[in-house]
């Protein structure tokens, strides 16, 4: 469902920017993830997926980069976890897992034979990622101040996809970020716990319903099944508006990282 109101972005004191941000900083982005060890050669995954040398190479740094960027990234957004009243939900899964992304790399290149490796790690968006969670009273403003708070850092949108007016199927905010110093994307869920559980009690269908393998009967039925958990799920009073934040002219400075 396509609703064109929007939802007025409130002002943020520059105080409240500077305190929460002080207060993650005080607090860490946490310890940064372990390194994978290195791959000698190629890569070889579940279901016949496979990388070359090279291929598996680029990966590996783009990996690096990728932990060296959240840690600036977990400091954004630790802080407007904290400005907004938000739970950080799932925090240390922050970082998908070498071996997840490889997954994700090969089967693009499987789908897309005009892509090359690079095209693919410039359009992943979930190698960074968190959830932000507000019981359903809160959950609208919740959004509306943490988006804000991401967006006068310098944060700017790459995605947008709030599905809270759909009829069927997938209930939430999905969003996406290009991060200022690194350029690195990543992802931010904003959730309700109703709306995060129908999302885990779903996983599995929905990674069965994806599969090459499964029959055109079994995927409906499978879509049916998380119409049915998706439809219990409340919609927060004006989560169904809620509109990407208008960047700032200028970004606030930011502290250092």
């Amino acid at each position: 469902m396509t609703n064109n109101s929007t939802t007025s972005t409130p002002a943020i004191g520059r105080g409240l920017l500077t305190a929460a941000l002080a207060t993650a900083l005080a607090l860490g982005a946490g310890p940064a993830a372990a390194a994978a060890p290195g791959d000698a050669g190629g890569w070889k995954g579940e279901g016949g997926l496979t990388l070359n040398a090279a291929d598996n190479a680029k990966v590996n740094a783009y990996v690096d980069r990728a932990k060296e960027a959240e840690r600036s990234i977990t400091v954004d957004v630790r802080a407007a976890a904290l400005a907004s009243g938000a739970e950080l939900v799932g925090f240390e899964h922050r970082l998908k897992s070498p071996d997840s992304l490889k997954r994700k790399v090969a089967t693009s290149l499987g789908e897309h034979p005009e892509y090359n490796v690079d095209t693919v790690l410039a359009r992943l968006s979930d190698a960074v990622r968190y959830t932000l969670q507000w019981p359903d009273g809160a959950y609208t403003d919740g959004v509306t101040t943490a988006s804000a708070v991401l967006s006068a850092w310098g944060n700017d949108t790459t995605k947008w996809s709030n599905t809270w007016g759909r009829t069927s199927g997938y209930k939430g905010l999905n969003t996406g970020w290009r991060a200022p110093r690194s350029g690195q994307l990543f992802e931010i869920q904003f959730h309700t716990p109703a709306g995060k559980h129908a999302q885990e009690v779903t996983h599995l269908l929905y990674e069965e319903q994806r599969l090459p393998s499964t029959t055109p009967a079994r995927k409906k039925e499978l879509q049916a099944q998380q119409d049915a958990v998706f439809a219990a799920v409340p919609v927060p009073p004006g989560a169904d508006r809620l509109s990407p934040p208008v960047s700032p002219s200028a970004p606030l400075p930011a502290l250092a990282h």
